[in-house]
């Protein structure tokens, strides 16, 4: 798969899936709209224990379900479930670090789209600049020939974010349906890390 540019329309067909095999939820978490998916008893992860990943080597992404996970959820519109499965790769990552930051890179667009459904263009804002500024750091530690970081191209993901900051109010979008993909980009892994 060739990862897309970000400053255009995603295509009409999502990606394919990373894991496929895996049911998609019946509901994107939004504050206030739907049941918190682990706290409420009606919510779709509850009861399910939380979300583990083992990475040692960002080469290795290939095999870290989490981080797979993540963006197949990403790419579907469920964010606030795709920001709790890039956690978890946050925390093998032992949240300092070069991985660390991109995780926590990954766990801000995330949060600005969950901001962007919940009718919060400024945390729209916010996250999508601190996931700039991440992104730009994990940037700075590639080879000028290797431009991708765990099959995912920092600058186009900080082009991403960029759009998301400049005009945050463009990408809220508070409607009630179960699922809103308000991300104009899709993840896609390069086929090569």
């Amino acid at each position: 798969m060739n990862e897309q540019p970000t400053n255009r329309e995603p295509p009409d067909a999502p990606p394919p899936r990373l894991l496929p095999h895996r049911s998609l939820p019946p509901y994107s978490y939004v504050t206030d709209r739907f049941p918190h998916p682990v706290r409420d008893a009606r919510g779709h992860s509850f009861g399910q224990s939380e979300p583990q990943a083992a990475i040692g080597d960002p080469d290795e992404w290939r095999t870290c379900p989490a981080y797979l996970w993540g963006i197949d959820l990403f790419n579907a519109g469920y964010y606030w479930e795709a920001h709790e499965a890039w956690e978890a790769v946050w925390h093998a990552a032992g949240r300092t670090g070069v991985m660390a930051d991109f995780a926590k890179a990954l766990i801000k667009l995330a949060a600005a789209c969950v901001k962007a459904r919940g009718g919060r263009p400024h945390g729209v804002e916010l996250h999508a600049r601190r996931a700039a500024e991440l992104l730009s750091s994990v940037a700075s530690t590639l080879p000028t020939d290797r431009p991708h970081f765990m099959g995912l191209s920092p600058d186009r993901l900080i082009r991403a974010a960029d759009q998301l900051a400049a005009s945050p109010e463009k990408w809220v979008n508070t409607a009630d349906e179960p699922v809103v993909r308000v991300a104009s980009f899709y993840l896609l892994p390069a086929d090569s890390a």
